[in-house]
């Protein structure tokens, strides 16, 4: 099983990636299904890199600070050409029983 952790500019991007490289089929009655050899796809979104803090009556002193980029997860059976595949240290994200 191969696992991807993808990284795009916007979800539109990852979408249109994904559907031209099979991980996605779109159907016009069903949505989004996913190709030969996809297990999962997770849509991992956007990123926090520092909380927003607030005070004591809950009034907002720091905004919550997000990182760049769209990011997916896919776990597929089959390999796929990636030129967005990120090595990630401390995972947001991780698939139960996979290494």
């Amino acid at each position: 099983m191969k696992i991807y952790k993808l990284h795009y500019t916007n979800k539109e991007e990852a979408i249109i990636d994904l559907i031209a490289k099979g991980v996605y089929i779109d159907s016009i009655e069903d949505g989004l299904l996913f190709g030969d050899g996809i297990k999962a796809v997770v849509d991992i979104g956007l990123l926090i890199s520092d909380h927003a803090t607030f005070d004591y009556d809950n009034n907002e002193l720091t905004p919550i600070i997000y990182l760049e980029g769209y990011h997916f997860d896919v776990m597929s059976s089959k390999m796929i050409t990636f030129e967005n595949s990120i090595e990630v240290n401390n995972p947001k994200h991780k698939f139960f029983g996979v290494k």
